[in-house]
């Protein structure tokens, strides 16, 4: 079982320019998902939406080309990809001859897939799509749609996960609310460098109280944790405390090597969000 410290994060690593499968480095979601009561059959759906800002490789003549890469990672895959390897198998493509992007995106699609799904009993594929230079400016910017919770005058003082902040009206009608939050950050669970981020919480239910729901956020400002574990690890104390009928959580975390990553957690089915970044990102 490969284990983070065991991972690139944290040490000198060679630029390999040349195409190399073996860069990429998947870690088990298990051991993380145990520590925070998630079963064999998690509670939630959902994907972990990466994007590469920083996707080169060149054609038959030599000549560079460059795309942006939109990578969706199912939640039910068993591993995570750690990003510093994801980042380091992006850079093999360098100076590595493909016929077209096609090319690209199929061992694109081949490589993560295997890493991902490696160990489960019926693998299958993630989602990959390439955006070329002529698509470029069809990117939107947009930010969280919902109520900010970040006008708030809260006193804060516990910068780890702190669920006993969560409360909710549990002898009132339910309500239907999206709260958001730019006030996200955590660390690096290996290296301990800061990520930044924003999260949206969708649900209904028993109206969560939004100071306590603010300062749960900003309690995991020391915490060390990869982002998809963080999320869940949200959803989950939401998801015990507060009791909601339905719940969504999504962050989206800035870039950090040229790959940002978006995590997206749900109680029940439904369509992914769009691939549309915030700002910071």
């Amino acid at each position: 079982m490969n284990h983070p410290d065991h991972s690139p994060l944290g040490k000198a690593s060679a630029y390999v320019d040349q195409y190399d499968v073996s860069l990429l480095f998947p870690i088990p979601r298990l051991t993380k998902r145990a520590e925070i009561g998630v079963g064999e059959t998690p509670p939630f759906f959902g994907a972990d939406l990466w994007m590469a800002f920083e996707l080169s490789w060149l054609n038959l003549r030599g000549k560079p080309q460059v795309a942006l890469a939109q990578f969706t990672i199912p939640c039910e895959t068993p591993n995570i990809i750690e990003s510093k390897s994801f980042k380091l198998y992006l850079n093999s493509f360098n100076n590595t001859r493909f016929l077209d992007a096609a090319e690209v995106q199929a061992r694109l699609r081949t490589d993560i897939s295997e890493a991902a799904w490696r160990g489960a009993p019926q693998p299958s594929s993630v989602g990959v799509k390439l955006l070329l230079p002529e698509l470029f400016d069809r990117e939107d910017v947009a930010e969280f749609d919902g109520l900010n919770l970040d006008r708030l005058d809260v006193e804060c003082s516990r910068y780890t996960p702190a669920p006993d902040l969560l409360t909710a009206a549990f002898d009132e009608g339910p309500v239907a609310e999206v709260l958001t939050s730019n006030l996200l950050k955590s660390n690096c669970l290996v290296t301990g460098q800061p990520d930044w981020g924003s999260v949206r919480i969708s649900y209904s239910g028993p109206q969560i109280n939004q100071e306590g729901l603010l300062q749960y956020i900003v309690s995991f400002r020391n915490h060390n944790e990869f982002h998809e574990q963080c999320v869940e690890r949200m959803f989950m104390d939401i998801w015990t405390r507060c009791k909601p009928l339905k719940l969504t959580v999504y962050a989206r975390y800035t870039r950090r090597g040229g790959l940002d990553i978006s995590p997206f957690r749900t109680s029940h089915p439904q369509a992914l969000p769009a691939a549309v970044r915030t700002a910071r990102q």
